[in-house]
């Protein structure tokens, strides 16, 4: 990967809130004024590459955290929890290692291990594979999903790279996550199987703690930022 490619590179949430971390400590330290930290959030979390990120802290200490001319693979990136991905390679066996959905359904959710390789049938019945909590068994894992009038559904956490590989007969795979580079340490997810009538879904999302952990912080940052506007008025 060269440096002119960093730019257009999609930014996770982890990416946004560093940014917004060094925004705060230049509004604490005087820096920036209420009225341009405000702008710079708000710029902030609403970018969605690198180098929609780069200019908000580039005349800030620390701004090459973002900068494209920084390489992206020399530190662990944080998983949706915060904690660095490594933490969640165990290895081992897994905790399942197959599931069968026949007019009925399945899931694996939660707090849980993904084998090596994972296998699922879902026939006239619909299974989900949640991965936003999950450890891994090994770096790279494979879903073998078979779908027959009927449909599963993988989820799993921003960061993680995933690879479709399946194939659809009047049915289908989903691809829209594909091509999403994954953050460095992160597991890689290979997708395959086959689906007749039936197809198999991918979405990335975060888990429902972290996504009012999120709300609550830019509450707090909008609290914070009209006691700054009072006390300056």
């Amino acid at each position: 990967m060269t440096d002119d490619s960093v730019p257009d590179l999609r930014a996770s949430d982890a990416d946004r809130e560093r940014v917004a971390e060094i925004l705060r400590d230049a509004l604490a330290e005087g820096r920036l004024d209420m009225a341009e930290f405000e702008e710079r959030l708000d710029a902030t979390y609403q970018a969605r590459t690198y180098g929609e990120l780069a200019p908000i802290t580039r005349d800030l200490p620390a701004a090459g955290v973002t900068a494209p001319s920084v390489s992206l693979t020399k530190e662990p990136a944080p998983g949706p929890d915060g904690s660095d991905w490594s933490g969640r390679i165990v290895g081992g066996e897994g905790s399942s290692s197959w599931a069968v959905a026949v007019m009925s359904g399945f899931q694996r959710k939660g707090r849980w291990t993904m084998p090596r390789r994972f296998t699922c049938l879902a026939l006239c019945g619909g299974g989900e594979i949640d991965l936003r909590e999950a450890n891994f068994a090994d770096r790279e894992v494979e879903i073998n999903a078979i779908a027959i009038m009927g449909g599963v559904d993988v989820i799993v956490p921003p960061g993680v790279e995933v690879v479709v590989r399946g194939i659809g007969i009047m049915g289908g795979f989903d691809h829209q996550e594909e091509g999403v580079p994954g953050t460095p340490g992160a597991p890689r997810v290979i997708i395959t199987g086959f689906a007749f009538w039936g197809g198999v879904g991918v979405q990335r999302k975060l888990t429902r703690a972290e996504k009012q952990r999120l709300r609550e912080q830019r509450r707090q940052e909008r609290l914070d930022g009209r006691s700054g506007r009072r006390q300056l008025d």
